[in-house]
């Protein structure tokens, strides 16, 4: 029986995000679980979450699997899972662009520049945050055409002012939220060579924090579950769980 695989987003987005990243998983024979973060089904709000809000649903989830799940993980999304595997059981874990975790610096001025712009909306850990469109079509869908980041952009919710603050303003953190130790799983992270929001010097050193192993698409950005070439991103993700699991066998 093949092990069930739990899908998490990143900010501002929702389950839908793995609407087809899902589809050569199922097809291997996985159960796939692509739950939408507190806050995000657009009928509740996502302020005052913290990121451990975020790790303790993906590990209450994992914990209610049969056997122990693997864990993919995008964006802010790839932090919520490395913090949901110190909490439960899992097999693998899969980061794609993932944000990086306490103590892990950025690579690039883009970076620097993220972690101090929302301090112009004042006290905004205490809010939610609507997507900016701008933002969004200049740094993660870039590679889509104008009609699909318009689709995407529209499903788009506000998401946690708290969770944004502790993921990208970490030194700040007294309580070390998004602190993570290397977990008991293999790990693989995957960048896109043209992502400037988690480019891949920065996916590296989260690697070298979990132990695990990076692969970079070279022409790819930050969708990768979503832009052109993300069927190759999960063949990919496929071949490492077999590998790993012919290994553990």
């Amino acid at each position: 029986m093949r092990a069930p695989v739990i899908m998490v987003h990143g900010a501002f987005c929702g389950g839908w995000t793995f609407d087809a990243f899902r589809a050569p998983f199922e097809a291997a024979g996985h159960r796939v679980l692509t739950p939408d973060l507190i806050g995000h089904d657009g009928a509740s709000s996502a302020a005052g979450v913290s990121m451990s809000d975020y790790a303790r649903q993906i590990g209450r989830l994992a914990e209610a699997c049969d056997t122990p799940p693997i864990l993919i993980g995008h964006s802010m999304g790839g932090l919520v899972a490395q913090m949901a595997a110190a909490r439960a059981p899992v097999s693998k874990l899969i980061l794609l662009a993932p944000s990086a975790p306490w103590g892990v610096s950025g690579a690039t001025l883009e970076e620097a520049v993220s972690a101090v712009s929302l301090y112009a909306l004042g006290p905004y850990w205490m809010q939610a945050i609507a997507p900016d469109y701008g933002v969004v079509r200049r740094y993660s869908v870039d590679r889509l055409e104008r009609s699909e980041r318009k689709a995407v952009f529209a499903r788009m919710t506000a998401e946690s002012g708290r969770a944004l603050w502790e993921t990208l303003n970490w030194w700040l953190d007294p309580f070390m939220t998004t602190n993570v130790r290397a977990p008991a799983c293999p790990v693989l992270a995957i960048a896109g060579g043209k992502d400037v929001i988690h480019p891949p010097a920065t996916v590296r050193q989260t690697a070298a924090r979990l132990g695990g192993q990076v692969e970079v698409f070279a022409e790819m950005s930050h969708w990768l579950p979503g832009e052109p070439g993300w069927e190759g991103v999960a063949e990919r993700c496929l071949a490492f769980i077999a590998a790993e699991g012919r290994a553990a066998a």
